[in-house]
């Protein structure tokens, strides 16, 4: 920490928690609708599109979304993500070290954003229940009541996280700029933070990211 106030970004997904939290969530959706199992079938579908042809986690992702809860009622979406983050935040899928980092960053009085590229759907109950400020993370179309599935934002991942640095630093003029992040793709704005730190990568990746002067740590 230093003098200057601080603004402290956050990955989501393999950095505040142990694992994806999108996938738990479709599937735990879909465990209670065993009658709407059938659609689970097209899953490959939209991987192998991923995989073989566009390349795109925005795809994928607003594919997956629309196969396992497309059309779905707003008031049935929002009872799942209640009872998804619930769960989340009492069976210990969070880890021990990101929190109390997350603590230390609070007990500084740091500005404490959440940035996700996971779904609008749950990511922002997340961050009102750990405190953040603010959450940024993927938006999700809906018509009326309905979830249409489609992105709404753009995807919030890789060169949109710097994008968004870019955006918070003209908000928060005059602040250090701390972020976290677990993947490749975080190397993006995690370089361009006034103090990048990459934790529980992989060794390639850790290479890059002490190539770029980002700090190193692996957390519990």
């Amino acid at each position: 920490m230093t003098n200057r106030p601080t603004v402290a970004l956050f990955d989501l997904d393999g950095t505040l928690s142990r694992r994806d939290t999108l996938m738990p969530f479709l599937l735990g959706y879909a465990r209670r609708r065993p009658r709407d199992w059938w659609r689970l079938g097209l899953a490959p579908l939209a991987l192998g599109d991923y995989l073989l042809r566009h390349h795109d986690r925005g795809r994928l992702k607003s594919r997956l979304i629309r196969i396992v809860m497309g059309g779905e009622r707003r008031e049935a979406v929002e009872r799942w993500a209640e009872e998804y983050v619930r769960s989340l935040m009492s069976r210990g899928a969070l880890r021990r070290e990101a929190l109390e980092c997350l603590a230390r960053h609070r007990d500084a009085g740091s500005v404490l954003i959440l940035l996700s590229a996971s779904p609008d759907l749950y990511v922002p109950r997340i961050g009102a229940a750990l405190g953040f400020a603010r959450t940024i993370c993927t938006g999700i179309k809906w018509h009326g009541d309905r979830l249409d599935g489609a992105l709404g934002t753009r995807n919030c991942h890789g060169v949109e996280k710097q994008r968004w640095l870019e955006r918070l630093r003209r908000l928060y003029p005059g602040h250090e700029f701390i972020a976290y992040g677990n993947a490749r793709s975080d190397l993006a704005h995690l370089r361009h933070a006034d103090r990048g730190v990459l934790v529980n990568a992989g060794r390639s990746t850790r290479r890059a990211a002490l190539a770029l002067g980002i700090a190193v740590e692996r957390w519990r």
